[in-house]
């Protein structure tokens, strides 16, 4: 699904990100919640089988129905909200992965070690919202991994162990945080050198790197 809340979309713009917005409690995941506990839930169910689909960490009408097929095998209250009852049984039956937020961690790192906190952010929230754009695949890893898009994956600094501040960043982007108001692209003007990225419609320069749409 390649929607997000309008609501989370404006709190987002208006709390900003010189600190990671607040992660939604996890014993209250439902419908249209973005977080790094929906992307855990998410990254659960697939490993038992219960969610096939991409790894967005947002709460969508696939991870509802995902969620209400595993209630429904472990004889939980069926109603597709991941409830606390529910939380409990899957960290009892699923050892967490955090493999998407690993790689956030990885790309944000390795693209903009250099940037200010809003800057590392800046580069995990193009992830989300390629994520939810139809002209990129529908799951983090595939965003990521994207072939051509991101030159830390072509010379391998992707690979480099992340710091502290890159996680921090990507719990921010996937708690809503998005400083770049929904651009899909970014470059640094000063090493840019294709055509097509320096006439795309601007959205905002944070530090050393441009955003588009």
């Amino acid at each position: 699904m390649k929607n997000l809340s309008v609501l989370l979309s404006i709190t987002a713009c208006a709390i900003g990100v010189t600190v990671a917005a607040p992660s939604v409690s996890a014993s209250t995941l439902g419908y249209g919640i973005q977080s790094e506990h929906v992307l855990d839930l998410q990254e659960r169910l697939s490993s038992l089988g219960y969610f096939n689909a991409g790894l967005t960490g947002y709460y969508g009408s696939v991870t509802t129905d995902s969620v209400s097929k595993f209630q429904r095998s472990y004889g939980l209250p069926v109603n597709g909200k991941a409830d606390s009852k529910t939380l409990d049984k899957l960290k009892q039956v699923a050892s967490p992965k955090q493999d998407s937020l690993e790689q956030m961690a990885r790309i944000i790192y390795s693209e903009a070690r250099g940037e200010s906190f809003q800057g590392q952010v800046a580069v995990g929230a193009i992830i989300l919202n390629r994520v939810q754009s139809n002209l990129f695949p529908d799951s983090i890893p595939e965003v990521i991994f994207h072939h051509g898009q991101f030159s830390s994956i072509r010379d391998g600094q992707y690979w480099l162990q992340p710091n502290q501040s890159a996680y921090d960043a990507a719990r921010a982007a996937l708690n809503g945080s998005d400083p770049t108001n929904g651009a899909l692209f970014y470059y640094n003007p000063a090493i840019a050198t294709a055509s097509w990225s320096l006439v795309r419609p601007q959205k905002i320069t944070i530090g050393n790197h441009v955003f588009t749409l």
